[in-house]
């Protein structure tokens, strides 16, 4: 039996997988990302895009893509019993502002958001694996020894990690016996994508209440109209077209919509769970295989999303030479995000249930969470000196426009996109020099005799920096220190922990 040997094996060709080995494929990481589905996903499921989630895809070289393939979310129609009806936004909808460039969360369906990924990773030289299923694994001091089967029989595969991004049934989770406790929401929904005339297309249209509520949303960017509806918990549900036909007809009380075709149905069960653990040895989990959620907010895809963006930069630094207590980093800063969505979800899905309140605010947009607590962030700055409203080490980097040295605009994030670590030295006192350079580290002098100028103030005000502050980004997009002595025996130890070394 031949044995195909990669750096990392992904088990699982979703939102969660495709970002990693997206992530992967750019930092020229060796990888196999496999899946048992015999096709890619061809639903809506997960439609909702954050903010944050489109920053990182800024930086994957996704983002235009998405949004040129979508669209916005737009507002809630909701009809009354004598024939009227109210509208409200769908979402907290703000204008791009200079730290955050992404003001409001995108519509694009799961099957588009997919497309979209794996098309930039063919562009990369790389390809999902479908119809490889993930049989069994073993692991070793060294590596991961997994068997694929596929059609033409099974494959040995020798990793030197594993990955389960594999979903809330997850193989990966099974095999590691990780626990994944939680509780049914005793919620039950089906959900559809429809080719459907009779309704304008600008708006989501809704109706009834509680278990009578039928909602008819328009997928952004393509003819269809995914329907959302609950069901009882027990008892078959008629997904054919003439059963949907007619439970559109009965709850909206209208008999000129007419469904023309179903192209993806499911009906599923809300849960909330969150494994025990996300790393056992050189296998983790990601995504659902970590956390399911109620759909309510649109936290599932994005915190997946985000899952990967935290592993991807700590396993290539570990491959390149950094101690591998960084990957412990990774359950610590993810698990306790996840948490904090569940339970955001959660209160969402009480607000739909009990108030029939569908509107999303700023808390689930993902831009105001961060690792404050987390071992990678250090502050050096005075006790005291620093307000509650300023910029901490674990906070997400705000963006800033600025100018080159030689005029040209230039955007903070087409610097820090690069996935390297990033130091940013605020006119400093001294300019860098070639003694001090670290690989894997980019310097970037911020002033008039630096390399970016910051005319109009919006870094110096984004980051609190004074002349002579730094302040060090990580490879994913959060800021690591903040200190005024970058040659401290702190930032000294900071830096080789994380293999940064002179």
């Amino acid at each position: 039996m031949n044995t195909i040997h990669t750096d990392i094996l992904i088990c699982g060709a979703g939102a969660a997988g495709l970002t990693l080995a997206l992530d992967l494929a750019r930092r020229h990481i060796a990888f196999l990302l496999i899946d048992q589905a015999q096709a890619p996903f061809a639903g809506s499921r997960g439609k909702g895009i954050q903010p944050r989630s489109l920053e990182i895809f800024e930086a994957l070289g996704v983002a235009d893509r998405m949004v040129a393939a979508g669209g916005y979310y737009p507002p809630q129609r909701k009809y009354r019993a004598d024939g009227g009806y109210d509208e409200q936004p769908s979402t907290e909808a703000a204008a791009s502002s200079p730290t955050e460039p992404y003001g409001q969360p995108l519509m694009l369906a799961q099957y588009l958001t997919e497309g979209v990924l794996r098309q930039r990773l063919a562009e990369l030289g790389h390809a999902p694996r479908y119809g490889h299923a993930l049989a069994g694994f073993e692991q070793d001091a060294d590596g991961v020894s997994a068997g694929v089967a596929t059609a033409d029989g099974e494959t040995t595969v020798r990793a030197r990690y594993l990955v389960g991004a594999d979903g809330g049934r997850s193989f990966v989770r099974k095999a590691l016996d990780i626990g994944f406790p939680g509780e049914s929401m005793k919620a039950r929904a089906l959900v559809a994508d429809l080719t459907l005339s009779g309704l304008e297309r600008g708006i989501w249209h809704r109706w009834g209440d509680g278990p009578r509520q039928l909602g008819l949303c328009p997928l952004m960017g393509t003819g269809l109209f995914q329907l959302q509806m609950p069901v009882p918990l027990e008892g078959e549900v008629d997904v054919s077209q003439a059963g949907l036909s007619a439970a559109i007809a009965e709850r909206t009380g209208r008999a000129d919509l007419m469904l023309h075709a179903v192209h993806w149905r499911s009906v599923y069960e809300m849960s909330s769970r969150l494994a025990e653990r996300y790393r056992v040895g050189r296998v983790f989990i990601a995504g659902d295989a970590a956390h399911v959620h109620p759909p309510t907010g649109g936290q599932g895809l994005n915190t997946s999303v985000q899952d990967a963006w935290n592993l991807g930069w700590k396993l290539a630094a570990v491959l390149g030479g950094a101690p591998d207590a960084l990957l412990d980093t990774y359950e610590a800063e993810r698990r306790a995000i996840a948490a904090g969505m569940l339970g955001l979800a959660t209160r969402l899905l009480d607000a739909a249930r009990q108030q029939n309140d569908l509107r999303r605010g700023r808390e689930t947009q993902q831009l105001d969470l961060g690792y404050r607590t987390s071992s990678l962030s250090l502050d050096e700055r005075p006790r005291g000196a620093v307000p509650p409203a300023a910029l901490h080490a674990g906070d997400r980097a705000p963006d800033a426009p600025c100018h080159g040295a030689a005029g040209q605009p230039l955007r903070l994030f087409a610097l820090l996109n690069s996935g390297d670590w990033s130091l940013l030295r605020y006119e400093p006192a001294m300019p860098s020099s070639p003694a001090d350079a670290r690989r894997g580290l980019r310097t970037i002098d911020i002033g008039a005799a630096g390399e970016l100028r910051d005319d109009s103030g919006h870094l110096r005000d984004a980051y609190g920096f004074m002349p002579g502050a730094m302040a060090l980004i990580r490879p994913d997009g959060y800021v690591a220190a903040l200190s005024h002595n970058e040659r401290s025996p702190a930032m000294a130890a900071y830096l080789q922990s994380v293999g940064l070394r002179s």
